[in-house]
């Protein structure tokens, strides 16, 4: 019989990592105290000329596609796709094989990566719904705290960047969804509030948006081509300061490719001649994106802080569209079951990398189950920032121990929701129940409902990453444990969204 005590349930605080963060419910400051579970002086600087120093805390970078499959890289066998420089990036660092987006549609994924907490926790349940809320401490506000000065680049929607003027899907009319990244510690921006074309991104707009600077301002220069090009052209500059000023960085560049519209340039289309125009747009526009992750790395070993940098990557869920046959969306899951808005592997299961040549040797590879609310965590004790006490929880774990070489297991379990509703409900999750509790070994699914449990799922993903033979009814007694331990997590995020974890109590 499989041994199930090695994992702990979703909702219980870990200990030697942020278990959760505390909230006396009176200043920003002292939530941020509250998250650290100690005082949150500057951190010292240490990098002269630029150089970073062994003593100096981490540079950090999120870089994140949008709807990229797992399948849609090189390294991961994709026949045709050119990811030259994703697959030299997960030979240099950390592969992680099973790296999960918080949620299998965009916004609650982005906000899982900045918070460390499950979406629903705060009221981002799907795309295009809720916001930031103040109340939540993200990476930036919290890192700016030490000193860091900090960056957002691309796609944002995680809230409206202007109440002045119609913009994206809810700007200039939602006002109570305002919340720019400028408002949750990102002292430079090139943010838009959703989805812009790969090419000429200011063009053929299914939802007229700017690229927003900061309050009342947007970019109205170099617009033109590749979106990706576009967005680093941003991004660099802001690198490039920071590094010469010997200022720690931290930067998130959020790539719309390959979010529908799909559209790719001349010469990467010209790459995939003897292809499909569907595929020449999709293929071409991630090759167009890899070469821009090229270029970052590049830049980072020019200005002496590549060693020392955190360069994260990932995608914010699967590939869009039923099949991969569908007009420019042609995403691969690599085999897994599902895709985008599904629970099953091919909805959540992206690409992943971590490089960090100081810390992390060549050409390693990990099984342990990974998400994007392990960023937080993992950040946090990578810039020496202590625990809190287990009063607001956080999903994620520091995967430190992993990076380091000790860690075999996860332990403790992920939990994931996706809704009926704006999602289009079963149909749109192609067949996967809405909620999902994923571990070292076992995977369980489940709608919660007691009318429905002879509808439960219970896979052995380590054997059956496909999904394809459902145990729960050969292994009930692990079906009903890991059904109770979602029940239990679920109203966990149900209090979080009720508001008690800002509660002054």
């Amino acid at each position: 019989m499989r041994d199930t005590t090695s994992e702990r349930p979703a909702c219980e605080p870990r200990d030697g990592g942020i278990a959760a963060i505390r909230d006396d419910g009176s200043t920003r400051r002292a939530a941020l105290k509250g998250l650290l579970g100690a005082a949150v002086a500057p951190l010292a600087t240490c990098q002269s000329g630029g150089r970073s120093t062994a003593s100096s805390p981490p540079n950090v970078i999120l870089c994140m596609a949008d709807d990229q499959g797992w399948g849609d890289t090189g390294y991961n066998g994709h026949p045709f796709l050119q990811t030259p420089s994703l697959d030299s990036m997960s030979e240099a660092g950390l592969r992680f094989d099973r790296f999960y987006s918080g949620a299998p549609v965009c916004s609650p994924t982005r906000g899982s990566a900045l918070t460390g907490r499950h979406p629903f926790r705060y009221g981002i349940p799907t795309a295009n719904a809720g916001h930031m809320l103040p109340e939540e401490v993200t990476l930036a506000e919290l890192l700016r705290d030490q000193g860091y000065t900090t960056g957002h680049f691309g796609k944002w929607h995680l809230g409206t960047l202007t109440n002045d003027q119609p913009d994206g899907r809810r700007g200039g009319r939602r006002p109570e969804h305002y919340a720019p990244p400028w408002e949750h510690g990102f002292d430079e921006c090139f943010s838009a509030e959703v989805q812009m074309p790969t090419w000429n991104p200011m063009v053929d707009q299914a939802f007229p948006s700017q690229y927003w600077t900061g309050p009342g301002e947007f970019a109205t220069d170099n617009l033109d081509g590749d979106d990706s090009r576009v967005i680093m052209d941003r991004a660099v500059p802001f690198l490039r300061r920071a590094a010469e000023s010997g200022t720690p960085f931290f930067a998130v560049i959020w790539f719309h490719t390959p979010h529908s519209p799909v559209v790719a340039g001349p010469r990467h289309r010209a790459m995939y001649a003897g292809l499909s125009e569907g595929e020449q747009h999709y293929y071409g526009c991630i090759t167009a994106l890899d070469e821009q992750v090229g270029r970052l790395r590049e830049e980072l070993r020019a200005l002496g802080v590549a060693d020392n940098t955190m360069l994260w990557y990932c995608s914010d869920n699967g590939p869009e569209g039923r099949t991969p046959h569908q007009r420019n969306n042609r995403g691969s899951s690599g085999g897994l079951r599902g895709r985008k808005r599904s629970l099953f592997e091919g909805g959540l299961r992206v690409p992943g990398i971590l490089e960090w040549p100081q810390r992390v040797a060549s050409g390693r590879t990990t099984a342990v189950p990974c998400s994007t609310a392990d960023y937080l965590p993992t950040i946090a004790e990578a810039v020496g920032l202590g625990s809190g006490p287990p009063v607001r929880p956080v999903d994620g774990i520091s995967l430190i121990p992993l990076i380091d070489g000790t860690m075999a297991v996860r332990g403790s379990r992920l939990g994931f929701q996706c809704p009926d509703g704006a999602e289009q409900g079963v149909a749109s999750r192609l067949g996967s129940p809405d909620h999902a509790l994923i571990g070292d070994r076992y995977k369980f699914l489940s709608y919660l409902d007691a009318e429905r449990a002879d509808e439960d799922m219970l896979f052995d993903i380590a054997v059956d990453p496909g999904e394809r033979h459902n145990l729960a009814g050969e292994m009930p007694e692990l079906a009903a444990a890991m059904r109770t331990e979602l029940e239990q997590w679920d109203a966990s995020c149900a209090r979080s969204a009720d508001g008690a974890d800002y509660s002054d109590g």
